[in-house]
């Protein structure tokens, strides 16, 4: 083998298709997009067009929903706890909340609770404080010697409008008494005007 003898396996490149070089190429002149039209113009795409019939997806019915109040939990197998506390990652003396169970690594975040499933084997003894336990995972804990309780989780708090800022209230307040101010010299400048002009009539008399 030879340095002038190294070459790719057959099919391993391909050369590059030029179009619009001439008759001649066999891909000149419209370049193999065929003769006018939308199509045959860079940037369409018609995603089920059916020639302006009714296209399929729209023909069939909708099926399912999406339930707007279900719940998000993280699934924990008791095998997993089983699995932190031979890696000293989580106390058996302590209770397992959902805090302790965020702090060990077995749950990324706290989403809407913790549901307890009994895949795996149990041998320590704990006491569990989750959202929801199925009934296997009840009888694994129990059979160990520990406790499953139902905790409610507080609801996630929702994204509210942020508050005005009181200092928005200030200039409104320095305004109105200003103008309050501005109106009490005018009525006494009035006053004074009147009692001017009753002097004057007095003289005159």
């Amino acid at each position: 083998m030879r340095l002038n003898e190294l070459r790719d396996n057959p099919g391993a490149t391909k050369t590059r298709k030029r179009v619009g070089r001439g008759p001649g190429s066999g891909k000149g002149k419209t370049a193999g997009r065929g003769h006018k039209g939308q199509k045959s113009r860079s940037g369409v795409a018609i995603k089920g067009f059916e020639g302006g019939q009714m296209p399929i997806h729209r023909r069939l019915p909708k099926r399912g929903f999406n339930n707007l109040f279900a719940k998000d939990f993280n699934e924990v197998n008791v095998g997993r706890l089983q699995a932190a506390v031979d890696k000293k990652t989580l106390d058996p003396k302590k209770s397992v909340t959902v805090e302790a169970l965020e702090a060990a690594g077995i749950i990324r975040r706290v989403r809407d609770g913790v549901r307890l499933l009994g895949q795996g084997e149990l041998k320590t003894k704990l006491t569990i404080e989750v959202t929801g336990a199925s009934a296997g995972a009840v009888k694994a804990v129990e059979k160990a010697g520990g406790k499953v309780s139902i905790v409610e989780m507080p609801k996630r708090p929702a994204k509210s409008k942020p508050m005005e800022s009181k200092d928005k209230t200030k200039p409104e307040a320095k305004s109105a008494s200003s103008k309050t101010a501005a109106k009490k010299p005018a009525k006494d400048s009035a006053k004074s005007s009147a009692k001017s002009s009753a002097k004057t009539t007095k003289k005159d008399s």
